[in-house]
């Protein structure tokens, strides 16, 4: 195959820190591949890529990724992954196809994907609620972009279940969706949009038996986690974003109101109705947290039977923290180290996770430090 020979058979590079390396630094496509999000919940600016038989996540449109050394160069075989010190390609990358619901409207006209997208290559993910009572200037947190998605227009306010429902039929129909994550902005303190996701569980359990996760802040009222999981969620992200009260208070002004012990309180609620390894939780690295305050929340945790989902800070444009840098792939692959192992100890992983990020995985390293963990 000449020069199409990736790096990664010949050096034997490993698909981990090769992985580590692209999540944080991104990758320039130099327009080879179409595709990719803007602004909106949850990472975006990015484009989900098959590498080595994984699916990842990749940031392709934010300010990192403008000036990754990691880049795209049409091969013989498809797409080859340069750096920009190696004369010869480090591994294949193939873009994962553009589904076929993406194409579809409703009666009326509002396109699939402006009330679903697919996440990964068989995840299909909303945000119900595209607005949040934290979005001001004083109260956002800092690495969120909720709002922008609905500013340019891409998406519609709120998802009706019944608008849900129709997409969903179609993408597990013509691509072959495995799971559904719904989640939230926060419409109130009380609920936290909790309710609003239980209807929105229902319309879709009329068409499908897929698992769903459902994502909201903890509600005031525990009886609600009962509520989601009778309406037919299957999991739950309860989304602290930092172990470290320090930083939560810095960059999550608003949202830091709720404290780290609401947050294990939740937990264990959650747990005890959901189950062990169907309740996770979000943690970004690279906000200026303690890494061992970090270290301690996640075992902390995990010990409660919840997944803490580690990822690196993805600057996304729009946001408060899009110029800033992400951690460095040492930090990653030292806190993907120390959580696996903790994963592997309490008996959790992405792959028992029924829906949602964890399952998914790919906006993460971590399930690949989970299997060294494991031996695997």
């Amino acid at each position: 195959m000449g020069h199409d020979r990736p790096a990664t058979e010949k050096n034997d590079f490993s698909l981990a820190s090769v992985l580590v390396e692209l999540q944080n630094k991104g990758l320039r496509t130099a327009g080879l591949t179409r595709g990719g999000r803007k602004g909106g919940a949850g990472p975006t600016d990015d484009q989900a890529f098959v590498f080595q038989g994984q699916t990842v996540m990749l940031p392709t449109l934010n300010n990192p990724a403008g000036h990754s050394p990691y880049s795209l160069e049409k091969g013989e075989s498809g797409f080859l992954l340069k750096h920009e010190s190696e004369n010869v390609p480090l591994a294949f990358l193939e873009a994962v196809k553009r589904p076929k619901f993406h194409e579809l409207s409703t009666e009326d006209g509002i396109p699939y994907n402006k009330i679903a997208v697919l996440h990964g290559s068989d995840v299909l993910a909303s945000t119900v609620i595209q607005s949040c009572i934290r979005w001001s200037p004083e109260k956002r947190c800092k690495f969120c972009s909720i709002a922008n998605s609905l500013e340019n227009g891409s998406t519609i306010g709120v998802k009706k279940p019944d608008q849900l429902a129709e997409v969903v039929e179609a993408a597990e129909r013509l691509d072959g969706i495995k799971n559904i994550t719904l989640t939230t902005g926060t419409p109130n303190e009380k609920d936290r949009g909790a309710l609003y996701l239980a209807e929105c569980v229902k319309g879709i359990r009329k068409v499908s038996k897929l698992p769903i996760q459902v994502q909201c802040e903890p509600p005031e009222d525990d009886s609600l986690y009962q509520v989601l999981k009778d309406a037919g969620a299957t999991s739950i992200g309860l989304h602290v974003e930092s172990f470290d009260e320090k930083v939560r208070k810095e960059v999550m002004p608003s949202k830091s109101d709720i404290s780290l012990d609401d947050y294990f309180n939740a937990f264990e609620k959650a747990v005890a109705v959901f189950g062990r390894n169907q309740v996770s939780t979000y943690v970004i690295i690279g906000l200026g947290e303690d890494l061992d305050k970090t270290v301690e929340g996640c075992k902390r945790a995990a010990q409660l039977g919840v997944y803490p989902f580690v990822v690196p800070l993805r600057p996304l444009s729009g946001t408060l923290l899009e110029k800033a840098t992400p951690p460095s792939s040492e930090m990653m692959n030292d806190i993907y180290k120390r959580v696996a192992d903790i994963l592997y100890e309490e008996n959790l992983s992405s792959k028992n996770s029924s829906a949602g990020c964890a399952k998914c995985g790919a906006c993460s390293a971590l399930p690949l430090f989970e299997k060294m963990a494991s031996g695997g």
